[in-house]
């Protein structure tokens, strides 16, 4: 038996999509497929139910989706003794990050985390979407933060797994602008002088975000594609040297736009964009697997924080005044 096997079924198991699964996984769906066949043959039992659609899991799938978390996580734990690298200490806390979060929002969220809970030592791992979530699954980390859509959800068992939500993210296009703030380029474009478009790559989070925006535009965005990658912060670099707009997270953008080096590529338009939630999540403690003491704290406090805040929100509502009839 191979670990990717495992890798594969545990993906399989949290999409319930072959198709999915293999994009995710980087190869071909018939590729996939094969391997979990050849993972079903090795065990001798099926672990999919092929009559039913969308896919889901047999019996012994069930029972056998938790053992394949609990041999990842040992065979993880050996690898990273053998090398040196034991798990990291009681007193560290691992976070597994999505690429732009840890460049955008991780940095001043952890100073604001620090100053009201105090100092701790930390370790992140940046990774894509895909992987941060299947760290955590695997025991690879103890936090994991990430973007959270409906209609693109990390899709995690509320009954396994912890979630808080620390804020909102809105994702819209900018260009290149001049010091007067007017940008180069202005949505939507036209037919016939399409706007050059600063793309993300198919298996990206934030590329799945912009899909969304163009598949509900209520009226057509003429864009013609002339860069594609995976990093958000490639894009914008990009867009400042002015080869095309770029639809961008407003965090990654708060000092270009101070220093009006982009502008809003949208006109101000709300149907050209998308608002995603920050979320913290974390495998529930439980007896055969406690967690760290300093994680459980961190938690509580960001939990207690939460709570306070929507308590003050909703005061400050309670005050308004009613409209007199």
């Amino acid at each position: 038996m191979e670990t990717k096997w495992l890798e594969d079924f545990i993906s399989l198991a949290e999409t319930r999509s072959f198709s999915r699964s293999a994009e995710l996984r980087h190869v071909t769906q018939p590729a996939f497929s094969r391997r979990i066949q050849s993972l079903e043959a090795w065990l001798g039992a099926d672990l999919i139910d092929r009559t039913s659609y969308p896919t889901r899991l047999t019996p012994a799938g069930e029972v056998f989706y938790e053992q394949a978390l609990e041999m990842l996580g040992q065979i993880n734990n050996a690898r990273a003794l053998l090398r040196g690298k034991r798990p990291t200490a009681q007193t560290t806390v691992d976070f597994a990050v999505p690429h732009t979060l840890s460049l955008t929002y991780m940095p001043k969220w952890m100073t604001e985390l620090e100053s009201g809970f105090g100092s701790f030592n930390t370790r992140l791992m940046a990774l894509n979407v895909h992987d941060a979530v299947m760290t955590l699954v695997e025991g690879g980390c103890d936090l994991l933060l990430c973007y959270h859509h409906p209609r693109q959800p990390v899709q995690l068992d509320s009954s396994r797994y912890d979630m808080l939500t620390l804020g909102g993210e809105t994702l819209r296009a900018y260009a290149r602008c001049d010091r007067s703030g007017v940008p180069e380029l202005l949505l939507p474009g036209s037919a016939r002088a399409p706007l050059p478009f600063l793309s993300y790559t198919s298996n990206a989070y934030l590329g799945r975000m912009v899909e969304l925006i163009l598949g509900d535009a209520k009226r057509p965005l003429h864009l013609e594609k002339r860069y594609e990658t995976d990093m958000a912060e490639g894009l914008k670099m990009m867009a400042l040297e002015g080869h095309g707009l770029a639809f961008l997270p407003e965090s990654a953008v708060v000092r270009e736009l101070k220093q009006k080096q982009l502008a809003r590529a949208d006109g101000g338009m709300p149907d050209w964009e998308v608002h995603m939630e920050i979320r913290l999540y974390r495998e529930r403690p439980s007896g055969q697997r406690p967690g760290k003491p300093l994680v459980g704290r961190v938690w509580d406090y960001l939990r207690q924080r939460i709570a306070a805040r929507e308590k003050a929100k909703s005061g400050k509502r309670s005050t308004v005044p009613a409209a007199s009839a």
